[in-house]
């Protein structure tokens, strides 16, 4: 049995002198059916972690047409919880120290629902206090939960890991794919029905309560360990591999994401069918995004995966330069699952990297505060190099490009070895 199964990790102390730490292991729930309430509650949670923020997109041309908002306001929409998710990252591994796991986790559907009923207000202000408010909310949970999952189900991390990010693409392409018609088939405005995933997270705020009575039997040395943070990860090759992949990969998810709907309507497709190619491209998304994990070490190891991920995803964005309208459906079912499994990666090279729920936290704070921000360019810097070439061309090539970096920071990243910090 390994370390990571029994819960035990490895210190290094002094002159290389390893200690062996017992990991503070929550009660385990006392019946299989309090196993899956408390996955349920992970899924529930996860699945908040995007829609709020993606139902923007779709009614964007509304809300500047209703709120004489300029282009570049009604994008920094897009960009602030992104940089919301980077640079409050740092703070959500003390907020877990500091009040634990599950409360800090409900806190974060309880900033959710605080945004959303925000975005109520006839105001541009209200929307953009909002929008921070459901970020900082969203940026805590992307750092705690893959050390919830790192704690609670330690030999089910790749299942839970991948359950976990195809809550991701799940609610993602959920919003993107159901606000327009919401709003047709209710007749609300586009503040009600922003508002209205704040529902969401009230469901899942009701199921994760119970988890507030979950206690943890942690030693007396461990106590003392749990009140410091991990130091010394900045200097690890390990976890900085573990970050490049998280920041490469989530920069080119991002960057694609908002700019192939307009790729393919400058190639002749209409505004209405690039919409669906995006959402259809997410639908596969969750696919890629559940497989990935589960099958990483049973059948192909996780470096393998990560290079066949960049693989599919250079093909799709090959193939939206070749034939972006005839071929669209086939790039778009590439791309989707060279995506979804590229995001499934990066967060279970977190969870796995990390010899403890102590690491888990630090090197997800660690991994999302560099990734976030360097997705947040990216959308503005694959802008900046079409209107400076005139094409749609150099800024694909762009992407191709640092797909390389990318599978090489993702084979570092899968080395089936731990990262080393300091208590």
């Amino acid at each position: 049995m390994t370390a990571e199964e029994t819960g035990t990790a490895i210190r290094t102390e002094g002159a290389g002198t390893a200690v062996r730490t017992r990991e503070p292991a929550p009660v385990p729930p006392s019946t299989a059916r309090g196993t899956l309430y408390l996955a349920a509650g992970v899924v529930l949670l996860a699945l908040n972690l995007r829609p709020a923020l993606v139902a923007v997109s779709p009614l964007a041309d509304t809300v500047r047409a209703d709120s004489g908002m300029s282009a570049a306001a009604t994008s920094l929409l897009t960009a602030l919880p992104l940089l919301c998710f980077g640079l409050l990252a740092p703070v959500a591994p003390r907020l877990g120290r500091r009040f634990g796991l599950e409360r800090s986790l409900l806190g974060t559907m309880v900033l959710i629902c605080v945004g959303t009923a925000l975005r109520l207000a006839d105001q541009v202000a209200a929307l953009f206090a909002g929008t921070v408010v459901i970020g900082a909310g969203i940026a805590v949970a992307n750092v705690l939960l893959p050390g919830l999952i790192k704690r609670d189900f330690p030999t089910r991390t790749g299942l839970m890991t991948g359950l976990y990010s195809m809550s991701l693409f799940g609610g993602a392409a959920l919003a993107a794919g159901v606000t327009v018609p919401l709003r047709s088939a209710t007749g609300l405005g586009w503040q009600a029905t922003l508002a209205c995933w704040g529902s969401l997270a009230v469901v899942a705020l009701l199921v994760w309560l119970p988890q507030l009575r979950s206690r943890t039997r942690v030693p007396a040395d461990a106590a003392r360990q749990a009140a410091h943070p991990v130091r010394g990860l900045w200097r690890s090759p390990l976890a900085w591999q573990v970050t490049g992949y998280m920041g490469l990969q989530s920069l080119s998810y991002y960057a694609a994401t908002a700019w192939l709907p307009t790729m393919l309507t400058d190639a002749g497709m209409s505004a209405g069918d690039a919409g669906w190619m995006l959402s259809f491209s997410s639908l596969l998304g969750i696919a890629g995004s559940f497989l990935a994990p589960v099958i990483a070490g049973r059948r192909l190891r996780p470096g393998h995966l990560a290079t066949l991920g960049a693989v599919l995803c250079a093909a799709g964005l090959a193939g939206v330069l070749a034939a972006p309208v005839s071929g669209a459906y086939v790039w778009m079912t590439l791309l989707g699952l060279g995506q979804g499994a590229a995001i499934s990666l990066a967060l279970l090279f977190i969870v796995q990297r990390a010899p403890d729920t102590r690491h888990a936290s630090q090197l997800s704070s660690m991994a999302q505060c560099f990734g976030y921000i360097l997705a947040a360019t990216g959308p503005a810097v694959l802008g900046a190099v079409h209107d400076a070439s005139g094409t749609w061309t150099v800024p694909v090539v762009v992407l191709l490009v640092l797909l390389v970096p990318q599978v090489l920071t993702g084979l570092g990243a899968a080395r089936d070895r731990h990262v080393s910090g300091e208590g």
